[in-house]
């Protein structure tokens, strides 16, 4: 069998216009070669497309499930000739995003929703990072944009504001056994642990965020897995507001925030590396932020 790219067409042009005289114009070819064309099809294929027997020709339910795949060849078709134009204009086929771990989704994923709903031949790699890992990403080259807090006298980073994050040290009601007051120190909290979050980077030198190194610590890969273990009465630990605010609310967790334990305001930013040159499509998504 020997079915042409060009039957196909022939093909659909007569069931999407409705009579082989509105595909024949809309072909720009004469009304007995597309029957001819038709005919030719059939013979090829050892089946008849069309019943011929009434007023008007019908599909026979042979047809009608070549047809379905037709169309579906037909479609994949268009949407190859859609991404060759793609990638001949150089616009990159996928980008890297590392997104830091107190960088709150919701927020972060509508800019993406708008980038990828206009430009679906360009996949978005999504690499969630903690701590410095996402800065590490980025100064690899093995990711185009990153949304975390930064150094923002880094000089080799250009980055737009995006949102502020507070983290808050909390702990589960009834965790701490020592009266809670504005003059509660790290080391009243020696014997109790405290929830971390491991690292993702490898080679640059990690900051030490509010860890207490005299507390025993339990270290998790995410803050969602991080809030359990505090509201199951594990340990305590800083948790940026918007993940804790309703327990907080609720009372499931209380703020241990005093003179000495403190919270602390973090500048999300969405930042990349200073290039002379980019990207079509990582220029089009830096313009969503």
């Amino acid at each position: 069998m020997n079915i042409t790219l060009q039957q196909m067409k022939t093909l659909d042009a007569v069931l999407k216009h409705g009579s082989i005289q509105a595909g024949a114009k809309i072909l720009n070819k004469t009304h007995p070669s597309v029957i001819t064309a038709i005919k030719k099809m059939e013979a090829e294929l050892g089946f008849n497309l069309f019943d011929r027997s009434g007023y008007r020709s019908t599909l026979t339910k042979e047809g009608v499930a070549f047809y379905k795949t037709t169309r579906e060849i037909l479609n994949s078709i268009n949407e190859l000739a859609a991404q060759a134009q793609h990638l001949a204009r150089h616009e990159e086929p996928e980008l890297n995003i590392a997104i830091g771990d107190i960088t709150p989704l919701p927020e972060t994923l509508k800019p993406l929703r708008l980038f990828s709903e206009n430009n679906r031949f360009t996949r978005l790699n999504l690499l969630f990072e903690n701590l410095e890992g996402a800065i590490e990403r980025l100064l690899e080259g093995k990711a185009d944009l990153m949304i975390h807090h930064i150094n923002k006298t880094d000089n080799r980073l250009e980055y737009k504001d995006f949102c502020n994050v507070k983290v808050v040290p909390v702990a589960a009601t009834g965790f701490l056994k020592v009266p809670f007051s504005q003059n509660l120190k790290p080391s009243n909290l020696n014997k109790y642990t405290q929830c971390i979050i491991r690292n993702t980077a490898c080679s640059l030198e990690p900051v030490n965020y509010f860890v207490n190194n005299h507390s025993p610590h339990i270290t998790v890969g995410d803050q969602h897995t991080k809030k359990e273990i505090i509201l199951q009465g594990m340990a305590w630990g800083h948790m940026p507001l918007f993940l804790v605010e309703d327990e907080l609310k609720t009372g499931r967790l209380i703020s241990i925030e005093s003179k000495y334990i403190k919270s602390h305001t973090f500048d999300i930013v969405v930042a990349r590396l200073h290039k002379n040159i980019r990207g079509i499509m990582a220029e089009a998504l830096w313009s969503k932020f």
